[in-house]
């Protein structure tokens, strides 16, 4: 059974920076498409990047392109979303999800704030 875990959220001010991490274990992970989503109170879960199987494309929302960088590291089975220039709306729950076919495992998450 896939298991994901986020870790690295937390408070920061408006122009700091986080990296988030998402451990996994029990998938495929080197042909796995990562996903790091977002859900912010009240709103709906949006996708904000994602990375294909051995970092070949990535992809980011509009809100955070030049802002955020997603990686990953198959030999540690990990895919990390380093956030930079963080603003106040960037506060939300944020998820990491993996997708292989019809597989797909979510995280928990992890609570980012951006306030002063």
């Amino acid at each position: 059974q896939g298991q994901l875990v986020e870790s690295g959220g937390g408070l920061v001010q408006p122009g700091g920076s986080l990296t988030l991490s998402c451990t996994t274990s029990g998938i495929a992970f080197r042909i796995s498409t990562m996903n790091w989503f977002r859900q912010a109170p009240g709103k709906e879960r949006e996708l904000v990047a994602s990375i294909t199987g051995f970092g070949r494309n990535s992809n980011y929302a509009d809100s955070v392109k030049g802002r955020f960088t997603i990686s990953r590291d198959n030999a540690q089975n990990t895919v990390y979303l380093q956030m930079n220039g963080l603003k106040p709306e960037d506060t939300a729950v944020y998820f990491c999800n993996a997708r292989l076919y019809s597989q797909d495992y979510w995280g928990r998450g992890t609570q980012v704030t951006v306030s002063s």
